[in-house]
């Protein structure tokens, strides 16, 4: 007999748009605030887990069709080529710069290039716990 899920599944679908969005505000506001990409990175696996966990791994899988395990690489590769890019201008490893932007409606924007590192980081992150619990919900 099917377990009867909907009221779990639904919910799951709010709290995953909520989860999620928390997540991307704690990634951007950790250059200047407590967050950045490691807790930005911890914070959007978790919306991936709770998907994990509210539906079948065939049905997210038909949803996102990500590959996590390259998603973790990517981050990895991108977060040693920011400091890698810092030698080839004869600075420090994972030196950081930052040049304004004037954009017509938002003005001037700050551009660090921080954000790189950050994402990267939050990239092998989620890459490596999604993994790990897909690993973990398939010997089960």
């Amino acid at each position: 007999m099917k377990a009867n899920d909907v009221i779990l599944q639904t919910v799951s679908k709010i709290a995953v748009f909520i989860i999620l969005t928390y997540g991307v505000h704690l990634f951007l506001a950790g250059h200047y605030e407590p967050g950045g990409g490691f807790v930005g990175g911890l914070v959007l696996a978790s919306a991936f887990v709770l998907l994990l966990l509210s539906f079948d791994i065939d049905t997210v899988r038909k949803g996102m069709p990500i590959d996590f395990k390259l998603l973790a690489a990517v981050g990895a590769f991108l977060s040693v080529g920011t400091g890698l890019a810092a030698l080839a201008f004869g600075v420090p490893f994972l030196s950081q710069t930052e040049v304004s932007a004037t954009l017509p409606i938002l003005g001037e924007i700050p551009l660090a290039s921080v954000v790189l590192f950050e994402a990267g980081v939050a990239f092998a992150v989620i890459g490596t716990v999604v993994t790990i619990i897909i690993s973990i919900s398939e010997d089960v």
